[in-house]
């Protein structure tokens, strides 16, 4: 794997201890099981990422975890390497942790005792109910309603691309409870899968196979203990918790990507053609220039952020922004160009190359597409 990003100032010794045994792990241990679905993979991954250890840095060391909060840069350091072996590891790693880090980061203690030790130890599966089918960057356009009744919240409406849907022990679930308009009236709640009134309307494929799914909430009662945060702070709760992956999914691209690179080198000395090597061609050279330097200015931008979230405690939503649109954007073209390099076997179900280009497409979406980020960006650029 061509990362020496840990040998720099962004990082402790404890992260470069990480990064090193998690590399040694997921080299021994990860392997796509074609004979498993894909819904049994991932709880499969869960209970082996559970069993390892490295769930334990989705949470609080008071609940379980390793660390005493939250490290933004070794959560990177987690996604990155692990995307680079094996993307579904990846996901299930990812989504632990984005499932439950409202619950961390603002739960009732009964709450994060109650799901955070299973979280941390492979044995509860989480998942983010957020988007909706006519809600997915325009949070503010939420229908998902959530209406008091008594000791409880009623809950009615949709969630769609639902990741871990079908298969989610919990689900984190974001719905309008205020009269409030806009995001202003959103409120968070945890919802067990087993609830009665919550249900697994439709099963969604994508291009990379992942747990999807469209749930549907009719009359759905959770109880006014299961709000995150006070009512009507539901939009905040989702910022914090996504402004702390959004630059993990920025390295996870950087993981997919230097994957890519990786297979590009080694496939671009081995192939010959017209009494050489692919990588004796100039044209060859300057494209493997363009991405190991695409994937270098991506990766300072996403430990850039993450450091300033772990050491300086900063408001890093133009920096996670940043480093989210240049890493996937980043990757998707590296990836493309090392499918240009395979030539035909680059389209070849199966191949590396081929699997890769499927992984990275949706990363240039999920969490706020690169068209979001950019207007992110600009809105902090223009404020200051």
């Amino acid at each position: 794997m061509t990362n020496n990003i840990t040998s720099l100032p962004f990082f402790g010794e404890a992260h470069r201890a990480l990064a090193t045994a998690l590399a040694g792990w997921a080299r021994a241990s990860l392997a796509e099981d074609h004979a498993l679905s894909v819904d049994d993979q991932c709880r499969a991954l869960v209970r082996q990422l559970g069993d390892a250890g490295w769930l334990r840095y989705c949470v609080p060391s008071e609940y379980g975890g390793a660390l005493d909060t939250l490290d933004s840069r070794a959560l990177c350091i987690l996604r990155e390497t692990l995307a680079y072996h094996e993307g579904l590891a990846d996901f299930a790693f990812a989504m632990q942790g984005l499932g439950s880090g409202a619950i961390t980061l603002s739960g009732s203690d009964v709450l994060k005792a109650q799901y955070l030790p299973n979280v941390a130890a492979g044995k509860a599966i989480a998942a983010f109910a957020l988007s909706e089918p006519q809600a997915g960057s325009d949070v503010a356009a939420m229908q998902t309603t959530a209406t008091r009744d008594g000791d409880d919240y009623v809950l009615n409406g949709s969630k769609t691309w639902i990741s871990n849907g079908g298969i989610a022990d919990f689900y984190t679930v974001f719905a309008r409870s205020e009269s409030a308009p806009g995001a202003k009236g959103i409120s968070a709640f945890v919802v067990p899968a087993n609830t009665p009134g919550l249900h697994i309307a439709e099963r969604i494929e994508v291009i990379a196979p992942h747990p999807l799914a469209l749930l549907r909430f009719q009359d759905c009662h959770v109880p006014i203990s299961h709000m995150l945060g006070k009512p009507g702070e539901g939009f905040k709760v989702a910022m914090r918790t996504l402004d702390i992956f959004r630059a993990s999914v920025a390295a996870a691209a950087l993981g997919f990507a230097r994957r890519a690179l990786d297979e590009a080198v080694a496939h671009s000395k081995a192939r010959r053609m017209f009494n050489q090597t692919l990588a004796d061609f100039q044209i060859t050279q300057s494209k493997l220039a363009d991405m190991a330097t695409a994937i270098d200015a991506a990766a300072l931008l996403t430990y850039r952020a993450a450091w300033m979230r772990d050491v300086q405690d900063a408001n890093t939503t133009k920096e996670a922004a940043m480093a989210k649109m240049s890493a996937t954007e980043s990757a998707q073209m590296v990836i493309d160009a090392t499918v240009q390099m395979f030539g035909g076997l680059g389209v070849m179900r199966g191949n590396i190359a081929e699997k890769l280009y499927r992984e990275i497409r949706a990363l240039r979406i999920y969490e706020g597409a690169t068209e979001v980020q950019k207007l992110i960006i600009a809105r902090a650029v223009l404020a200051a």
